[in-house]
């Protein structure tokens, strides 16, 4: 029987960062992945193609250009299926090949089989070998579960894998269909449905809770929706799915709760997903999933209710975001094996990978009100940036929000084109404990669209001087003699 430190089930971010970090200290990691190429569900069918195709239909489709050259304009004549998934397979292709080059360096043995729990110390792996199947038994000391999740199937909707496709089965094979209807507006669901909807499809999508993204702040969310009717996305929130049929040529029709009915050539469900533990035999370990798959873990050690047992990654829940994972990932290594883990007072930034794209870092402007903090915000429109200008954005905001006691930062919440990597410009700022004067007395880069940050702590500045809080006016009376 082999032995092991650390066994990984499921080589998506968190089970490859624990286990490169795991390696670094000196331990033995085995990593068990029950598909034959590593990666988990980020490089197969979630984050990284999901984020090419993006950026593909983005390119090809001209959208970017469009403010100058007319809602008519293209990149190319067509685009086709074929153009999709041409660009996924080379990235998908590099991205596997860093993993396994990462791996092999740090000395991290990986397996292709399915693994399975006989004892809370003793995995048995299944792996295809020839036309037979063997079983090998791996001992760990300790294990890390992190197989990510699958799209959630309901029974009652027929699923055919031609017109009716789960978010996974679309991405192993993009379609470009004349009509589209997205069921579920969750992360994944926005996604898809703005980015083929910039490739001038047609789209509905299907929502039953009134509000999108309630984790966002509400005024970036509006924006969103804004955009998504301006292009003509039509948006059927508050109502919920109740089966779906065919017509006479075999186009599916969605038919709601309310009795109303949707056609269109396909359909994309895509309202939750569920952990992909049924097959782990977690009794043998004395562990049980909830009724979605996921697991129960202290947020801090991301251990199970076995000690020696941690779970990671989307299969422990929200916020089921490859950024987060992979510091769980590593977070869970240090702990099993001693080394310090710093507290958890960082705040991580949330990237909505839409058209327009949505990030954030802190507190939203309803928690910053529940909290009882006396808050302020201030903005800046990309459309008003010189930089901005230049590119052609006609929307997009950067949103400040601050202690008006303090004048720290407490929240940053973007939408437009590059807001997954200007959060991170208000991301170290807010975690080190900085203030807006950080953003009004230093010059950024001009042109550029992070001078949004001086754009809108300017606003902040000016509305705290308007009704300033106690003591803000002599902290600026003091700034204005040092300045002199």
């Amino acid at each position: 029987m082999s032995q092991f430190d650390l066994v990984v089930l499921g080589s998506g971010p968190a089970g490859r960062r624990a286990a490169i970090q795991a390696a670094k200290l000196g331990k033995s990691v085995l990593v068990v992945d029950d598909r034959s190429k590593v990666g988990g569900v980020s490089v197969h069918t979630g984050t990284i193609p999901s984020k090419t195709l993006r950026e593909t239909a983005l390119n090809l489709s001209g959208w970017r250009e469009r403010a100058f050259y007319g809602q008519g304009y293209r990149a190319g004549a067509t685009i086709k299926p074929g153009d999709l998934e041409q660009r996924i397979a080379k990235t998908f292709d590099y991205e596997v090949a860093v993993l396994e080059h990462q791996f092999a360096r740090n000395g991290v043995r990986t397996m292709n089989g399915r693994g399975h729990f006989v004892g809370p110390h003793q995995i048995v792996v299944t792996r295809q070998l020839d036309d037979a199947h063997v079983e090998e038994t791996v001992e760990a000391k300790k294990v890390l579960i992190s197989v990510g999740t699958r799209p959630y199937r309901p029974d009652h909707i027929p699923f055919n894998n031609t017109n009716v496709l789960d978010s996974d089965t679309f991405i192993l094979q993009p379609r470009m269909p004349r009509s589209l209807t997205v069921v579920g507006a969750g992360v994944i669901g926005l996604e898809y449905a703005t980015i083929l909807s910039a490739l001038d499809i047609p789209v509905t999508l299907i929502e039953p809770r009134e509000r999108l993204l309630e984790f966002m702040d509400a005024e970036i969310v509006e924006h969103l929706i804004h955009s998504m009717r301006e292009r003509g996305i039509t948006l059927r929130l508050g109502c919920s799915l109740a089966h779906v049929h065919f017509s006479e040529k075999g186009d599916p029709i969605c038919q709601l709760q309310d009795g109303r009915l949707i056609g269109s050539e396909m359909v994309l469900y895509a309202a939750g997903r569920i952990g992909s533990t049924d097959s782990l035999n977690l009794s043998a370990c004395g562990l049980e999933a909830d009724s979605r798959g996921r697991l129960e873990v202290d947020r801090t050690t991301f251990q199970t209710t076995n000690p020696d047992i941690y779970a990671a990654g989307d299969v422990i829940g929200f916020p089921s975001l490859a950024s987060t994972s992979m510091e769980q990932g590593r977070a869970v290594a240090c702990h099993a094996f001693g080394d310090p883990i710093s507290a958890d007072d960082q705040k991580p930034p949330y990237g909505v990978y839409a058209v327009p794209e949505l990030s954030s870092v802190g507190l939203t402007e309803e928690e910053a009100r529940d909290a009882g903090i006396n808050y302020e915000c201030g903005i800046a429109r990309f459309k008003e940036t010189s930089r901005g200008h230049i590119m052609g954005l006609e929307s997009g905001i950067l949103k400040l929000i601050c202690d008006r006691d303090t004048r720290k930062l407490v929240g940053v919440h973007v939408i437009g084109e590059g807001a997954s990597e200007l959060v991170h410009v208000g991301q170290a700022v807010l975690n080190l404990g900085g203030t807006i004067d950080y953003f009004v007395e230093n010059s950024f880069n001009y042109p550029t669209l992070a001078e949004g940050y001086k754009v809108a702590a300017l606003d902040l500045w000016n509305r705290l001087q308007i009704c300033p809080a106690e003591g803000a006016v002599s902290r600026d009376n003091e700034r204005a003699k040092r300045a002199a």
